[in-house]
């Protein structure tokens, strides 16, 4: 007996919390979410290589590359064009008009092989261009609009043209007297231009990453929020229509009629 003593209202009919294992598997959940991600490794390929800081912005480096590409596109076109012109010519044993408007002395006109080698370099040069000028068009609109599907055909065409464009460029200056203005101002132009050519790739790709990031995210939080939806309505539904009535229940379960004096 416990003469007065009032029963703590602490044990006194008391109940678990319902919320009580749901806060202790939310927990566990968080511990295993946060060591499985720390366990996923991203390939190196798969990060960022170039991030916003305080003196560059990845987005606005990006549309200024695009600008940049299509200049670049357009000055291969042009000087790829010239230099077909230029060898066809200068070909030993042609005839040729305008000689004296454009000097044909800094052609090469050695072996026949290693001419139509630079013809070859010339015409895919052009080729290329053209590509790149369609697909800079593309990256354009996909930079606007920050679609990543879009920015992937100019990736992989200025990739190819940079390494193209490298192989002609020392091919280029090696073969090609340097004792010429144009040889010359050939030779440093594509100095300057393929190493900020890769620069931009990079800023490119690494804005490319990003936004694809952006859209795991958005198409998980898409797939959570429908998930949720259809847990809620089964739950709802279960609720409401399993077992309506019951031994305690409030609702009788006789049929109307049923009673007989």
């Amino acid at each position: 007996m416990n003469y007065g003593r009032k029963t703590p209202t602490s044990t006194y009919r008391s109940t678990p919390s319902v919320y009580s294992h749901i806060t202790g598997r939310s927990s566990n959940l968080q511990s295993g979410k946060s060591r499985s991600l720390k366990s996923v490794r991203i390939p190196w390929y798969q990060k960022p290589i170039l991030k916003n800081n305080a003196y560059m912005d990845v987005q606005k480096g990006a549309m200024i590359t695009a600008l940049a590409s299509l200049c670049i596109a357009i000055f291969t076109m042009v000087t790829g064009v010239f230099d077909i012109y230029c060898l066809a010519m200068a070909a030993p044993g042609s005839t040729h008009y305008g000689y004296y408007i454009i000097s044909y002395e800094f052609v090469y006109v050695g072996s026949v092989h290693v001419r139509n080698t630079l013809i070859i370099f010339a015409l895919f040069s052009v080729l290329f261009a053209i590509a790149v000028f369609v697909t800079t068009i593309m990256l354009a609109i996909a930079l606007r609009k920050e679609y990543e599907k879009k920015i992937l055909p100019w990736l992989w065409v200025f990739a190819i043209f940079i390494l193209f464009r490298t192989l002609a460029f020392l091919f280029f200056a090696i073969l090609n007297d340097l004792i010429f203005a144009y040889n010359i101002l050939m030779v440093l132009c594509w100095i300057v231009i393929l190493p900020a050519s890769v620069y931009g790739w990079l800023l490119v790709y690494s804005l490319y990453l990003e936004l694809a990031d952006l859209t795991k995210l958005e198409d998980l939080a898409h797939l959570r929020m429908g998930t949720m939806a259809s847990l809620n309505a089964s739950t709802t539904h279960s609720l409401a229509g399993s077992r309506p009535t019951t031994p305690h229940s409030t609702v009788s379960t006789m049929p109307v009629g049923g009673i007989s004096n």
